[in-house]
């Protein structure tokens, strides 16, 4: 669904991405691991258009590569960043609201679908987005993007500051998602998470991928481990 062969990009004259290659099948958890700085959060950055790559991005057989983030998400692509970019002063309904895009066909996630997962957020339902704990606006940003019926959902660092009961509700949300046929590439610090969710994993270094196979092929690999993720 997703191929990204030879990315590059550049903040300045710091070359970040260094010939990045990934896929993402259709119907796929797949995770980019690795030590804060390497470049995990510019991939999904330079896949968006933002900052604008140098390289091949191609979804769905459309080559998508330095297109305006817009018409990135229009192709199926959801974003999620790290910063948990609510309207904090529009009500929890009205951020899933702006989510939604006209759609031929059945869309795969719905407001009383958010409701149902979390009900909480039924209860704040007409409260400022921005009243909500951290762990509130992480669920509400996932779900305002899933309201726009990607095929392929990136998310960053979802759990980062989370406590542990968001944690887990987290890895049911992507549970969740993953089975309703949407495609995942989730850039996650907690390996734990990110090893029982993605059927393949990437191990990234120096702004270009030091490993990828399977979980079970990295939990055999010591010395990956050791040299790329281990403090």
């Amino acid at each position: 669904m997703l191929q990204v062969r030879d990315l590059h990009a550049y903040y300045g004259k710091s070359h970040i991405l260094q010939g990045v290659s990934l896929d993402v099948g259709r119907d796929e958890v797949v995770s980019i691991l690795g030590r804060n700085g390497v470049g995990r959060s510019t991939t999904l950055k330079a896949i968006m258009g933002s900052p604008h790559p140098k390289g091949h991005v191609r979804f769905k057989d459309r080559d998508i590569a330095g297109c305006p983030p817009h018409v990135v998400s229009q192709s199926g692509i959801g974003y999620v960043p790290e910063e948990r970019a609510i309207f904090p002063t529009l009500t929890v309904e009205q951020n899933l609201i702006l989510g939604m895009k006209s759609q031929s066909g059945k869309a795969r996630w719905s407001i009383e679908d958010t409701w149902t997962m979390f009900p909480q957020l039924r209860e704040r339902a007409n409260a400022p987005g921005g009243v909500l704990s951290g762990g509130e606006q992480q669920m509400l940003t996932i779900c305002r993007t899933l309201m726009g019926n990607p095929d392929l959902i990136m998310i960053d660092e979802p759990t980062e500051g989370l406590s542990p009961q968001m944690v887990e509700r987290t890895g049911e949300l992507l549970a969740e998602i993953a089975s309703r046929g949407i495609s995942i590439l989730l850039v996650e610090q907690r390996l734990v998470l990110a090893m029982r969710m993605s059927q393949r994993v990437y191990v990234m270094g120096h702004g270009r991928m030091v490993f990828t196979g399977t979980p079970a092929e990295l939990m055999d690999n010591a010395a990956v481990r050791h040299e790329w993720l281990e403090v």
